[in-house]
């Protein structure tokens, strides 16, 4: 008989040896503050170079298409707001929580791959709805494997065994996890995202990008990362793991209402951020 996991207890040790950096943490509480200045958030930031170079980057490329070059934190924050800053900042600093993992048991910069580019979809997919704070779904779908990154660390012996099973069997990545852990990694990521206090769109989105009909409250930015993910793992956009491309629900279209026709453009306009967004996101932490 198998020993019962627990997922809080897994997170729990994961919360031991990843956290979100302090930069992040004190624009977080920032941001709650409304008479906080664009010159606050610079202040927070210069506590952290790496990051703000980062940021800068990320924000004078072609992701963003700003028609003149952003050179001080405070004119970014003039021109995209606090919100979408705190978000940029999240995205440079995630990398950085999970740049200790075991190396052997997945290629981390496959992994990395994967995410931005979901997260690049989503938020092409956000702009074609006309979303508000199309930063969020970029958030989410970089983050929507992060549960992956749970299993990789805290039960290292049993990922393996996990990741095999899955390549032999020919099943889906998650549903091998389902039935050898008694529960999956968009559950881990979840409650992990609920320990960091973030927002519960993003808890949702990660918890159900794999059955995005279970979703509740947040079916729009469950069912655009479900399809953002479908996508990359099509276009091999990198990889969290899995060997085959996940099945996408055809009701999607309906709940998202974007057409079947609009993919095209949209996978177009993927191929032109992504590489760029890969290399001003990762650095030097591929």
């Amino acid at each position: 008989m198998k020993k019962k996991l627990s997922p809080e207890k897994i997170v729990n040790g994961m919360l031991k040896v990843a956290s979100l950096p302090m930069v992040y943490v004190k624009i977080s509480e920032a941001l709650k503050n409304p008479n906080t200045s664009n010159k606050d958030f610079e202040i927070i930031l210069s506590d952290d170079p790496a990051i703000t170079a980062r940021v800068l980057r990320l924000v004078n490329s072609a992701f963003y298409g700003f028609p003149s070059q952003i050179d001080t934190i405070s004119k970014a924050i003039t021109i995209m707001g606090q919100q979408q800053l705190h978000d940029i900042v999240f995205a440079c600093s995630f990398v950085n929580a999970f740049k200790n993992l075991p190396q052997d048991v997945v290629n981390m910069e496959s992994f990395w791959r994967h995410s931005i580019a979901c997260g690049i979809a989503a938020r092409i997919l956000a702009v074609y709805r006309r979303e508000t704070n199309v930063e969020r779904y970029f958030i989410a779908g970089l983050i929507h494997d992060i549960g992956r990154l749970v299993i990789y660390t805290e039960l290292e012996e049993m990922a393996r065994e996990i990741l095999l099973n899955a390549k032999e069997s020919g099943q889906l990545l998650y549903k091998i996890e389902q039935e050898e852990l008694g529960f999956n990694h968009a559950t881990l990521g979840a409650l992990l995202l609920k320990n960091w206090k973030l927002p519960d769109s993003l808890v949702e989105a990660v918890a159900n990008h794999h059955k995005p009909m279970t979703a509740r409250r947040y079916r729009n930015e469950v069912g655009i990362i479900h399809m953002a993910d479908v996508i990359c793992h099509a276009m091999q956009y990198g990889t969290s793991g899995d060997n085959f491309v996940p099945p996408l629900n055809k009701k999607i279209f309906d709940i998202i209402d974007i057409p079947a026709e609009a993919l095209s453009p949209i996978l177009d306009q993927l191929s032109i951020q992504n590489n760029e967004a890969v290399n001003f996101i990762l650095g030097d932490a591929a």
